[in-house]
């Protein structure tokens, strides 16, 4: 069974709209945590061993800081899973860096500890080669999460949107080698990426300390993420400030979007175990809608912080009919992936994301990803980001089901580079106006020549709004 909850146009038109500005109207109570110093809550420092703690001591003592103005954003709002810094919880359940930065408006309401952050990229996209296209296009998207002791344990929610059903549309944007999802219902997008759903999580959160510094934990998202992957590409500091969608993502974290997620976890230290059940059918071609399915796929998670700079999880999951075209096909997903953040002088930053991704395909096919990216923020206005990936792919024909390389294996790859210059900084939480270009090379093999071209060279110029 779907339910189908059609939104207006200008409703969602305004989502954006609606969340970014909200702080102006409330008392900040922090700063962006920009060029904040690393989060030192659970540990004694980079590389120092933890000191033990109780949630409970954890949330008071983070709760006595968020009444001092002029703290940093990352102190301003305590963790929603576990008694260590809110830098350390990314998208979904899943873990980054605890040195990570983390970007948005702090306030209060009542009890609540609140943060909103949004981001809003307008995009020139020219994709070169036999297959390429041009088009404009926006991605962006915003989000409201709190958090409020809840008896001896800790309440949260997370609320996001996105515009993304009118300001990219049905049929997506230009991007090669790209597969996956549809427009219509009845062909494959293939390379162009999809659009997000205008609800891409509405999700809440109880966790319970069991004292020496653990925590029991429970996430329920309709849609939501289960436990498995790295963070979201939107969500990690070494990928947000890239246009474009990696071409792994089906391969890492394309089911941020789940319409159905329940995941119950255990954190002890910088130790966190979880599972997952969830649907694991990806969004169809109604982006506007909440589906309701039955949680028919399941996963498990194992992350560990081995000191503030360093995440890693390893993953797998089984997705029962993940493609809505290919209903017979179900995917066993195993990933891996290692995040290493360093703060850098004069409030700059660097992180790298390693990542691996396999999908077993019960159609016989087992295919595997490799991506690297990395974003260098050298001081509070630019940032240089890069991003290489290898994939196998098997679909990049399935809109030509004639063609005789139709349902053939191919290994791809690609290298984007790039840069973006902050024209409009405004100071610590401000929003932030950049500018910015990259190019992007595609790298196939001789068999895809006569489709793709020699290696085409894609070029974006992009305008990015983000807090």
């Amino acid at each position: 069974m779907i339910l189908r909850l059609e939104v207006p146009t200008t409703i969602a038109s305004l989502a954006l709209a609606a969340l970014l500005p909200l702080p102006a109207a409330m008392p900040l109570v922090a700063q962006s945590a920009a060029a904040s110093p690393p989060a030192v809550s659970a540990h004694g420092g980079h590389g120092e061993p933890a000191k033990p703690a109780t949630q409970d001591g954890a949330m008071k003592g983070m709760e006595s800081m968020e009444g001092m103005a002029g703290m940093h954003g990352e102190h301003a709002m305590p963790a929603f899973l576990g008694p260590y810094s809110m830098t350390r919880e990314a998208s979904g359940t899943s873990w980054q860096p605890e040195s990570a930065p983390h970007h948005g408006f702090h306030f209060s309401a009542g009890p609540w500890r609140m943060m909103a952050h949004g981001m809003l990229t307008l995009v020139l996209d020219h994709q070169a080669g036999r297959r390429g296209a041009e088009r404009g296009f926006s991605a962006n998207m915003a989000m409201l999460m709190g958090t409020r002791a809840a008896g001896s344990g800790r309440l949260g929610f997370r609320a996001m949107v996105s515009a993304e059903p009118w300001t990219v549309g049905a049929r997506g944007y230009p991007l090669l080698l790209q597969t996956g999802e549809t427009a219509d219902g009845v062909h494959p997008l293939v390379d162009r990426q999809h659009p997000h759903d205008l609800f891409m999580e509405f999700a809440g959160t109880y966790s319970h300390p069991l004292g020496d510094g653990s925590s029991a934990f429970v996430y329920l998202g309709l849609p939501g993420e289960p436990a498995l992957g790295p963070p979201a590409y939107m969500h990690r500091l070494s990928g947000m400030d890239d246009p474009e969608t990696p071409i792994s993502h089906h391969w890492l974290d394309s089911t941020h979007i789940s319409y159905g997620v329940a995941t119950f976890g255990w954190i002890r230290g910088g130790v966190k175990v979880e599972g997952s059940l969830f649907n694991g059918r990806e969004p169809d071609q109604h982006r506007t809608d909440i589906e309701l399915h039955r949680l028919d796929s399941y996963a498990a998670r194992v992350s560990w912080q081995p000191t503030p700079d360093w995440s890693l999880q390893a993953s797998s999951g089984r997705l029962m009919s993940p493609e809505q075209l290919e209903p017979e096909v179900d995917t066993t997903r195993t990933t891996a992936s290692a995040v290493y953040n360093q703060r850098l002088a004069g409030g700059g930053n660097f992180q790298t994301t390693f990542a691996w991704g396999r999908n077993a395909k019960s159609s016989g096919h087992t295919l595997d990803a490799l991506l690297v990216e990395t974003a260098v923020s050298p001081n509070e206005r630019q940032t240089v980001f890069a991003r290489a990936e290898r994939v196998e792919e098997d679909e990049l024909f399935a809109d030509e089901p004639a063609n005789r390389l139709a349902g053939r294996i191919f290994p791809v790859g690609k290298l984007g580079v790039g840069y973006v210059y902050d024209l409009v900084t405004g100071g610590p939480g401000a929003l932030r106006l950049g500018l910015g270009g990259m190019a992007d090379f595609a790298l196939v093999p001789a068999a895809l020549e006569p489709a793709y071209g020699r290696d085409p060279v894609s070029l974006l110029v992009f305008l990015r709004l983000r807090n």
